[in-house]
C-alpha cells in the first residue's frame, strides 16, 4: 500500500501594518510647520534690517547682483545695530581704483566712519599702486589711518620688513602697523612659516617702537596662531551669518566685504573697533 504524503501546513503570517495616510499626512505637516517656524524666527530675528533695507531702500534695481547685495545689507545692519557705540572704519588698496575721500564720510549714508586701513606693500617687492595717494588723502580728511603689510609665505621676511619700513612713516595719530598673513605656506613648514612672522614683527616693532597689529582669517587665527602670538592683538576677518558681535578677544572685527560707502565705487571691507572712538585714539601713535 502507498504511504500517504502529508504537506507541512505553513503557519500564517499576519502582514505588516502600512503607516496610515493620515499619520503619513501628519508627518508631512508637522515638517511643514517646522520650516515655517524657523523661517518667521528667522524673519522676526532679523526684523529690523529687513524693514530698513527692503521699506525704505525701495529704489534698488532687483537684478541677482542687488538681491544678493540686499541679503548682505540685511546682515550688515544687524551687526552694526548688536555693536551700537563702537568705532567703524574701512580698509582700501589699489583694487577700490581711485577714490573720492572728500566723500568717503559714512557706511550706507547713515554711520560715521573714523578710521581706514590701507595696504602699503606687499611681499619683498611690491608696493600698492594707490597707497602714497590714499595715504595722503585719509589724513587730509580728518580719518585715523593705519598701513598694513600683505605678507607673502615663501618669500623673505626680513626683506618684506625692509620693504614695509622704507614706504611708511607713522606719524602721531596713526594706528600700529599691521601684518596681513592670509595663505599657507607652500615650499616650507608651519614652523618656518612662524619663525618669519617673528622676524617681520620683530624688525617692525623695533622700528616703530609699537607693537603691530597681526591681521588674519578667524579660523586661521585658532588653527596656526592664537597661541604661540598670544601677546600680539588681532584684526580677524569673519564674514559668517550667524555672528553679529565682536569678539572679546578681537581688537578689529573685519565683519563684511560687501558694503557700500560713499566716495567708493563697488564693495568696501568694513571693520568694527572693540572699542569707542576716544578708546581707538588711545591705541595711536604718540
Amino acid at each position: 500500500m502507498a504511504k500517504q504524503k502529508y504537506r507541512r501546513s505553513t503557519t500564517s503570517r499576519k502582514p505588516k501594518k502600512k503607516p496610515s495616510v493620515l499619520r503619513k499626512k501628519l508627518i508631512k505637516i508637522g515638517f511643514i510647520a517646522a520650516g515655517i517656524m524657523l523661517f518667521l524666527g528667522v524673519i522676526y530675528h532679523y526684523r529690523n534690517g529687513l524693514a530698513y533695507y527692503f521699506s525704505f531702500k525701495t529704489d534698488k534695481i532687483l537684478d541677482k547682483d542687488a538681491k544678493e547685495k540686499q541679503l548682505s545689507d540685511v546682515r550688515n545692519y544687524q551687526v552694526l545695530e548688536k555693536n551700537e557705540g563702537k568705532a567703524l572704519g574701512i580698509d582700501v588698496s589699489e583694487y577700490q581704483d581711485t577714490i573720492d575721500w572728500e566723500e568717503v564720510e559714512t557706511l550706507d549714508d547713515d554711520y560715521e566712519l573714523s578710521f581706514v586701513f590701507v595696504r602699503a606693500t606687499v611681499g619683498n617687492d611690491r608696493l600698492d599702486k594707490r597707497f602714497k595717494e590714499n595715504w595722503f588723502q585719509t589724513k587730509e580728511n580728518k580719518l585715523i589711518r593705519g598701513a598694513y603689510h600683505y605678507y607673502r609665505p615663501n618669500e623673505n621676511s626680513l626683506e618684506q620688513a625692509e620693504l614695509f619700513i622704507k614706504t611708511v612713516r607713522l606719524e602721531k595719530g596713526d594706528l600700529p602697523p599691521v601684518l596681513d598673513i592670509e595663505k599657507l605656506p607652500e615650499n616650507q613648514s608651519m614652523e618656518r612659516l612662524k619663525v618669519g612672522l617673528k622676524r617681520w614683527l620683530t624688525a617692525v616693532e623695533a622700528h616703530y617702537k609699537v607693537k603691530p597689529i597681526i591681521y588674519t582669517s578667524e579660523r586661521y587665527y585658532d588653527d596656526f596662531l592664537k597661541k604661540e602670538f598670544s601677546d600680539y592683538l588681532f584684526w580677524i576677518a569673519n564674514y559668517n551669518f550667524h555672528r553679529e558681535k565682536i569678539d572679546e578677544d578681537w581688537l578689529f572685527w573685519q565683519f563684511t566685504e560687501k558694503a557700500s560707502v560713499s566716495g567708493i565705487k563697488g564693495n568696501v571691507d568694513v571693520n568694527i573697533f572693540n572699542g569707542d572712538l576716544e578708546q581707538l585714539q588711545f591705541i595711536t601713535k604718540e
